[in-house]
Order: structure tokens, then C-alpha cells, then sequence
């Protein structure tokens, strides 16, 4: 790639990891309908990193109480902090196991348009029909393992692209009564082991590959930490105001264009 089409890559990455519409089906799209190359490890590794370092940063204050309320709970001294970070522990097992169970398989088969579009419809039906469910969960700390576990389970489902991580955890938390803004609170916080365990696992093969565009990487790896973590504060604003009917239109219109080009 060139130094244009890595900044609007990296870009894309770090507008889209967080919004409920689906990174890496924005990612695939550009090869297929521009004819770019293929992004490349040694890319995805950056991005990820990227938008790993924006998340950390952006909840920096909530990840050090988890981590020290982890820590404590290892001695025995549990108390909210410790419970909120093992249900995210737990909340990201079933992710690692279907990766690693079938990530060869949804690469060699399920990275096409149409998979996308289908999958992009479906998750704008299914956010939709969430948004609308009434709330009763205010907050992240007042989250059970109830909740955790199942939207763990969902989470798993966005291996297959188009799907969207943010996307159908935020969905499956508002189904389950979260408001809006501690289903993406939670589902900003179940990101961070998840693109910890994706960008080291490919960080490991990213070890075997002897050519890499150190210039292109700092540059992909900076853009989408600054991109992601603007993203994170405008979209936890602005979704009290106007809820997920945005990006529900956005992923209907998407996936029709899809099914309309590659149908």
C-alpha cells in the first residue's frame, strides 16, 4: 500500500472498531471494490495496537481500578472493581475459543461481499429492535454475570465479518435491558482483552515475516489510536442524544449497496 491508502485504512479502522457497524468489513470492502491491495499483518497488527492504546487511554481511570480490583480479588478482597474485571475476563473466553477454533475457516469462506451484507442487514434489523427495549441496567457496575456471560457469547459471533464486536455486543446488552450508554461502556471495555489476545496472536506470526514498512506501521499505528479514541468520546455523547437509529440507516443503506453491486 501506499502512504494514502494506509492513513485512509488506518483511518477507517479507527472510526469503525468502536462504531456498531463492523471494522473489518469496511476494511475488505476497498480491496474489493477499488482493487487495493490486501492491508497486510504487519497492518492489522498496527491498527489493532492502535486502537488498543486509544481504548486504554480513553478509560484509563476505569482500567486501573479493574486491574487493582483484580489484583485484590486474588488475595480474597472482592469488591466491584474485582468483580467487573473477572466477568470481563470471563465475557472474553468464548471469543478466543471460536477463534481459535475456526479463524482458518471463516478466512477461507466467509470474507466475501455477500456474507457482509447479509450480516450487515441483520445487525441493523436486530440493533434496531434492541434500541427499542426499555432500560433497567443504568450503569456498568450495576452489570451481572448474567449479562456479562451472554453478550461474552455474542461476542463471539462477530468472528464473521460484517457482523460487528461493538456492534452486537451493544445489541445483545440492550436486549438485555443495558441503556445505551453502559451497553457501549461494557462493550468498550470487552474490546481491550480481545484486541490484546488478536494483536498478539498475530504479532506471533507477524514475527515470521521478514519485510516490514516500519514507516507505514508508525503512520497506520498513529492515525487510528488518534482516530479510535476521538471516536469513543464523540460516539459516548453522542448516542444520548440520538440513540442507535444512525447507524441502523447506515447499515441498512450499506448492506443494500452490497446486495445491489455483489448480489
Amino acid at each position: 500500500m501506499d502512504w494514502l491508502q494506509t492513513i485512509i485504512l488506518a483511518l477507517v479502522q479507527g472510526l469503525t472498531e468502536f462504531l456498531p457497524i463492523s471494522s473489518s468489513a469496511h476494511l475488505i470492502l476497498p480491496s474489493q471494490i477499488l482493487g487495493w491491495p490486501d492491508q497486510g499483518l504487519a497492518f492489522d497488527v498496527a491498527v489493532h495496537v492502535g486502537t488498543l492504546v486509544a481504548v486504554v487511554s480513553y478509560f484509563r481511570v476505569e482500567v486501573g481500578k479493574l486491574a487493582l480490583g483484580g489484583l485484590k480479588s486474588l488475595r480474597g478482597e472482592m469488591s466491584d472493581d474485582g468483580r467487573l474485571a473477572w466477568m470481563l475476563v470471563v465475557a472474553t473466553l468464548p471469543a478466543a475459543f471460536f477463534g481459535l477454533l475456526f479463524d482458518d475457516y471463516i478466512e477461507a469462506n466467509l470474507r466475501s461481499s455477500l456474507v457482509i451484507a447479509i450480516t450487515t442487514l441483520a445487525g441493523a434489523v436486530l440493533l434496531w429492535v434492541a434500541d427499542r427495549r426499555p432500560a433497567s441496567v443504568e450503569s456498568v457496575a450495576s452489570i451481572g454475570w448474567r449479562v456479562a456471560i451472554l453478550v461474552g457469547i455474542a461476542q463471539a459471533a462477530a468472528l464473521v465479518p460484517g457482523t460487528s464486536r461493538s456492534g452486537i455486543t451493544i445489541t445483545v446488552a440492550l436486549l438485555l435491558g443495558c441503556n445505551r450508554e453502559a451497553s457501549a461502556r461494557f462493550s468498550f471495555l470487552l474490546a481491550i482483552p480481545v484486541i490484546l489476545l488478536g494483536g498478539a496472536w498475530q504479532g506471533l506470526q507477524l514475527l515470521e515475516s521478514p519485510d516490514t514498512d516500519w514507516g507505514s506501521i508508525l503512520l497506520a499505528f498513529l492515525v487510528s489510536a488518534v482516530s479510535a479514541f476521538a471516536c469513543i468520546h464523540f460516539f459516548l455523547a453522542a448516542i444520548r442524544r440520538i440513540g442507535m437509529l444512525p447507524f441502523v440507516l447506515y447499515r441498512l443503506a450499506l448492506g443494500l449497496l452490497l446486495l445491489l453491486f455483489f448480489g
